[in-house]
C-alpha cells in the first residue's frame, strides 16, 4: 500500500511520464492524521468519499448510487494548511496524481486507490470558506521588518 516512507510519493510538482491527473469532488470521510515523515517531511493523510448521484426520472428526483473512497496524501505546507482547514465531511475538491495499486497479503486480495494531492480546496459550490494568508518566516530571521537605515 501508499505510504509517505516509501520514496515515491510526496513529490510534489513534480510528474512523470504518463501520470494520471485527477479532479475529484467530495467530501471528507476520515479526520486528518498528520505526521512527518523520518525524513522531516510533514504529510497527511486521509479519506475522501464521493458519491454518485443520479437522476431518477420515475421518482422525479436525484437519488445516490455509490460511493468511491480515495486515499489522499499532502505533503509540506499542504500537509500543513489542510490539517489546519479541514475536517470531516467538508466538502473537498483535490487535484493531483492518481495511483492504483492491487497486491495479496496473507493470501487475500486488496486494492489501493490513492491520490497524491497538488491541491486542495473547500467545495463552494456548497458552501463559504475564509482564506487566510499563511506567512513563511525563513529560518533565522525574526519576522520583524529591520529599522530604516539613516542616509547622511
Amino acid at each position: 500500500m501508499s505510504s509517505p516512507e516509501n520514496g515515491e510519493q510526496g513529490e510534489q510538482g513534480a510528474f512523470g511520464v504518463n501520470e494520471t491527473m485527477v479532479t475529484v469532488v467530495g467530501n471528507a470521510a476520515t479526520e486528518l492524521d498528520f505526521r512527518e515523515t523520518s525524513g522531516g517531511i510533514p504529510v497527511v493523510r486521509f479519506r475522501l468519499a464521493t458519491t454518485v448521484r443520479r437522476f431518477d426520472r420515475e421518482r422525479g428526483g436525484w437519488t445516490d448510487a455509490y460511493t468511491s473512497f480515495y486515499t489522499v496524501w499532502a505533503w509540506r505546507s499542504l500537509a500543513r494548511n489542510a490539517k489546519a482547514s479541514v475536517t470531516i465531511g467538508e466538502p473537498l475538491v483535490v487535484q493531483g496524481k492518481l495511483r492504483v495499486q492491487d497486491g495479496e497479503r496473507d493470501g487475500r486480495r486488496w486494492s489501493d486507490t490513492s491520490i497524491d494531492a497538488i491541491t486542495i480546496g473547500h467545495d463552494l459550490s456548497r458552501g463559504t470558506s475564509a482564506f487566510a494568508r499563511v506567512e513563511h518566516v525563513k529560518p533565522g530571521l525574526s519576522g520583524q521588518r529591520p529599522e530604516p537605515i539613516p542616509t547622511p
